[in-house]
């Protein structure tokens, strides 16, 4: 009698209830992939290798594979939850320095600034310099966000595009920062010295003849110009072209021969310097900006000077509508401090600061392989590569056949749990099926064992 078929068919039922099991634990983990068991059939090997009524002996387990297809993505409130959405895998990095992948893109920052998983495995990428540029893309690296602030930028370079309204009167008085009828128009920002240091400059306009504007600047109140009797001097005196347009040798895109407009720039005691008909200029050096350290004692007055500073107006223009400011830009920026990171859908990890600005950190690198189904499962939702998978295949995501990053959203198990208590009811009647063979083959035996 034949015991071992019905032998098999128990195990391999056992074992397809294990691995139903294990995907119906699974429903609710992120990056989580089914499995499912798949079968063979066993025969007894013939001596000469023929034969047309061999009877089976079983059945076995002929691998446990898993489904690495797209899970369905569910977004949060956690801007370091990671998605692919397509094909990749994280990179991560044991204690061991081993590469390990996972689809798990729950992340956290730890105590080093590295950014790792709940196994305290650290994620890799390409990481940024201190000036936020990637430029060695040739080793993978943890990592790694710095704690440090970011340090302050003195303004270089400011630009206002404007319109100056061409019907508005002519003044012709003196200015007076203090009367606003002495001057048409007035707008202000904030420019920052080398210290980081604010420094509120503001921008007078008074029109002095047809197409004419003389342009004041003060800074934190004082003029920045001033004439041999001390009172304010004009930093630059406007020309527009007739026909309107911008103050340089185009108007409206188109040369204007005999007619260009022209920016007229002066020194910080008001004489002329020089012509500019690209519309821009420098600016003299801003002196003094006085900023009060009250903490001391006595209080110290702190003085820092920017200089070099470049003023593009070549966007303004002179037309009949009302003064409006459309831009007012500079490039300084006070120090700021870590306040938050984002990560974009390539991957790159930008660090915030309270100052309003942002730089990289790093980019992260995701993997693919020719056979995700080689891979070994290694547990924590992790796999590491074998020569089944073959070599991974690495790139920022987005690129080639990787799928596109999605922060703030976590990837969920591809675990269909109906279909799985489907297939444990299967699996379920596979065993009392087998079952009852061998109680069947006992039965049998039985009597052939009470035979007289």
């Amino acid at each position: 009698m034949g015991f071992q078929q019905g032998l098999s068919g128990l195990n391999v039922s056992a074992r397809n209830l294990e691995v139903i099991g294990n995907n119906v634990a699974n429903t609710s983990t992120y990056g989580a992939k089914a499995s499912r068991a798949e079968f063979s059939d066993m025969y007894a090997a013939a001596l000469n290798g023929s034969g047309t009524s061999a009877v089976g002996i079983g059945a076995t387990v002929a691998a446990v594979a898993q489904q690495f297809t797209q899970g369905n993505i569910s977004t949060t409130d956690n801007p370091m939850d990671l998605a692919i959405n397509g094909n990749g895998f994280f990179q991560v990095q044991d204690g061991r320095n081993q590469t390990l992948f996972t689809r798990n893109g729950q992340f956290k920052i730890d105590r080093d600034g590295f950014i790792v998983n709940n196994a305290q495995h650290k994620l890799l990428g390409y990481q940024a310099d201190l000036t936020g540029n990637i430029t060695n893309t040739s080793d993978l690296v943890p990592i790694q966000l710095t704690t440090g602030g970011i340090a302050p930028k003195q303004t270089d370079k400011t630009a206002i595009e404007m319109n100056f309204k061409s019907t508005d009167s002519i003044k012709s008085v003196g200015i007076d920062f203090t009367d606003n009828t002495t001057y048409n128009f007035t707008t202000s920002q904030t420019m920052y010295d080398v210290k980081g240091q604010s420094v509120g400059m503001a921008y007078y306009f008074q029109k002095v003849g047809d197409n004419t504007w003389d342009m004041y600047v003060t800074a934190n109140g004082t003029s920045i110009q001033t004439d041999g009797a001390g009172a304010p001097a004009k930093a630059a005196t406007l020309t527009f072209p007739t026909s309107g347009g911008t103050p340089t040798d185009l108007s409206n895109g188109s040369p204007v021969p005999g007619d260009p407009g022209t920016i007229t720039t002066y020194d910080a005691s008001g004489n002329p310097v020089a012509t500019s008909s690209t519309g821009s200029f420098t600016l003299p050096d801003i002196p003094k900006v006085n900023v009060t350290n009250a903490s001391a004692v006595p209080p110290i007055a702190q003085t820092e000077i920017i200089s070099g500073v470049t003023m593009d107006l070549s966007k303004s223009t002179e037309y009949g509508g009302n003064f409006s400011v459309t831009n007012l830009s500079q490039t300084g920026y006070a120090p700021g401090d870590l306040s938050s990171i984002a990560v974009d859908s390539s991957g790159v990890i930008l660090a915030r600061y309270s100052n309003g600005q942002s730089k990289p950190a790093g980019q992260l690198v995701t993997a693919s392989f020719r056979n995700p189904q080689g891979l070994q499962p290694q547990g924590s939702n992790e796999w590491s590569a074998t020569y089944a998978s073959n070599a991974p295949v690495t790139g920022a995501p987005g690129t080639g056949n990787l799928g596109l990053l999605q922060s703030g959203a976590l990837e969920e198990s591809n675990v269909d749990l109906t279909g799985e208590l489907v297939n444990m009811m299967v699996a379920q009647r596979m065993y009392q099926a087998n079952a009852q063979t061998i109680k069947t083959e006992d039965q049998v035996l039985q009597t052939l064992v009470n035979l007289r």
